[in-house]
């Protein structure tokens, strides 16, 4: 009777081991992910610096996750930077290391400038945001937005 039950027991227990090592257990990690940022000027003279604040903002956190920034200009000539850090290089991958974080864009030419910022993570989602600055040369109104 007593090895009847002793073997009952490690029957039991070698059944919930083999059914706690299914391979159907799913560890979510690529966790979905947008950048909010406050109104940014829409008109800049040369050499004016606009700066832009943004937030990061996650569904859900996975530690290993990182957060990257290339970006794009498509017309216009300028420089666009984070923090007190050098000018970006075009589609150069930077890092975003907080979740609150500000850049900045110098206009250098007289031309309108469209450039395309895109956010994306470890694990290839991507975020992007589009920006539009007019130069305000000649014109006397008042271009604070």
């Amino acid at each position: 009777m007593r090895k009847t039950l002793s073997y009952f027991l490690f029957t039991l227990l070698l059944a919930a081991i083999a059914c706690a090592c299914s391979d159907d257990i799913d560890i979510k990690q690529d966790y979905e992910f947008s950048v909010t940022h406050l109104p940014v000027p829409k008109k800049l003279q040369v050499n004016e610096v606009a700066e832009i604040r943004c937030t990061l903002h996650r569904e859900g956190k996975y530690g290993n996750t990182r957060y990257y920034l290339r970006y794009f200009q498509y017309d216009g000539e300028g420089q666009l930077w984070m923090g007190n850090g050098k000018p970006f290089l075009p589609n150069d991958p930077y890092e975003v290391t907080d979740s609150s974080f500000r850049l900045y864009f110098r206009s250098l030419s007289e031309d309108a400038h469209n450039i395309e910022v895109v956010f994306f993570d470890s694990f290839g989602k991507e975020y992007p945001l589009s920006f539009t600055f007019n130069n305000e040369q000649g014109e006397d109104e008042d271009s604070n937005v």
